[in-house]
């Protein structure tokens, strides 16, 4: 979300999506609460500093990765507050272990990435801290039923060995799709033991569907307008396989023009028909998103894209 104020989008957010709504990121903050400093905040055991570079591995937590972790406890404080008495489903996210890797450095340069051993440490601690996450989240706010969304934009990237070295004059190792499976399926499966549904975002072309079937993700979400054909055939194989599916339809940052409610009802039932489904079918499945976070949008039209997606879905559903 955009802005810095937490207690005001909490509020929106509860507002506008009162079937889904979810804890907000606001990364104007400062990089503390960015999309990796909040999900290394919640890493169990391991410690991390923040230098000109980015995130970096150390012995013990840095003061900028203790302000993460207090700015976290801080925010889910505010949820507390605001969310009394919610029952119902409530989504958390965190950038994925694989995401991690590509960003965080080693003690001595290079990403987590290079280092296999290294990068299925974190990706361990990373599930146990997750585990505790989900226990406090669950002691906060009694009500709620946590579906956890695991962000892996550089899934396809470091797949395909598209990641670079810090020098920017090489590419890291592409990673195998078992190890890949198996890595995330251990932070899948944290969040099932934890009571909780593993939902796993991907919003770059080259989707890793199968993958993310193998490691026990419940629910998929991904960008509409990313998607290649390949990829429709995956959303489509999802759909039919039962999976939710979390579509991006609604532009993320202030489009020249909004779409109207029944454009976006439109390009939905256009996907759906070329897939072969219809409303009847998969309807309960489905969950309309804007295409990406909205961070970079005004704060104006960050409250306008909650609501067409929730205007949207609700004529859909026939409401």
């Amino acid at each position: 979300m955009p802005g810095e104020e937490f207690g005001e989008s909490v509020a929106l957010v509860l507002g506008e999506l009162s079937d889904l709504p979810y804890l907000p990121e606001l990364p104007a903050r400062g990089t503390t609460a960015g999309m990796t400093g909040r999900s290394l905040a919640v890493v169990a055991e391991l410690g991390f500093d923040l230098q000109p570079a980015g995130w970096r591995l150390t012995d013990a937590a840095g003061v900028d990765h203790r302000r993460a972790r207090s700015l976290l406890a801080q925010d889910l404080d505010s949820l507390e507050a605001a969310a009394q008495g919610y029952e119902g489903e409530l989504k958390v996210q965190l950038a994925g272990p694989w995401t991690l890797a590509a960003t965080v450095e080693r003690p001595r340069g290079d990403r987590l990435l290079a280092d296999r051993g290294a990068r299925r440490e974190l990706a361990q601690a990373f599930a146990e801290g997750v585990t505790e996450h989900l226990r406090d989240l669950g002691r906060r706010v009694r009500g709620a039923r946590y579906l956890v969304q695991i962000d892996e934009p550089v899934l396809p990237a470091v797949l395909g060995g598209g990641i670079p070295t810090s020098s920017g004059f090489g590419r890291h190792r592409s990673v195998h799709p078992p190890e890949a499976t198996e890595v995330l399926s251990w932070v899948f499966a944290a969040v099932v033991a934890a009571g909780a549904v593993p939902v796993v975002h991907c919003c770059a072309p080259g989707v890793p569907f199968e993958i993310f079937d193998q490691a026990g993700a419940a629910g998929i979400s991904v960008d509409l307008d990313a998607l290649t054909t390949a990829d429709l055939d995956g959303l489509g194989s999802a759909l039919e396989t039962g999976k939710r599916v979390f579509l991006g339809v609604v532009p993320s940052t202030d489009p020249v023009r909004v779409p109207t409610v029944g454009q976006v009802v439109e390009r939905v039932q256009r996907t759906l028909d070329m897939l072969g489904f219809g409303l009847d079918e998969i309807g309960g499945q489905l969950v309309l998103t804007p295409a990406c976070g909205l961070a970079g949008a005004t704060p104006g039209y960050a409250r306008t894209a909650l609501s067409l997606v929730g205007e949207s879905a609700a004529r859909l559903a026939g409401d």
